[in-house]
């Protein structure tokens, strides 16, 4: 899942080299990257699901690990799409301020 997180930076990085504003950016990466953060995200938990709900012989020993899997999935998808993205756009704008305040004292 942390590709994902920077798959949706480097489509950040292309929207601005394209002549996107910062803020329209990410939010055209973030719907670019939407779907298949979301697919990929839905099949992995797909796939657990069987184990989280016990089914099967032996299953019952492995329904905490399915259920943490589960969680884990979910927790990163938010973390691709909502926070990595934000942080991404806090430094980013904290640089430029520096680099305008730098650039205003003629260094």
């Amino acid at each position: 899942m942390a590709k994902n997180g920077i798959l949706l930076l480097d489509a950040d990085q292309k929207f601005r080299g394209v002549g996107y504003s910062a803020e329209e950016a990410m939010v055209q990466a973030g719907r670019r990257r939407l779907r298949p953060i979301a697919m990929t995200a839905l099949a992995a938990m797909a796939g657990m699901l069987p184990l989280a709900l016990a089914l099967g012989s032996g299953a019952r020993m492995l329904q905490p690990l399915a259920i943490a899997v589960i969680g884990g999935i979910l927790v990163s998808m938010v973390l691709s799409l909502i926070i990595t993205p934000a942080v991404q756009f806090l430094l980013d704008a904290n640089s430029r301020v520096k680099h305008r305040a730098l650039a205003a004292k003629g260094v």
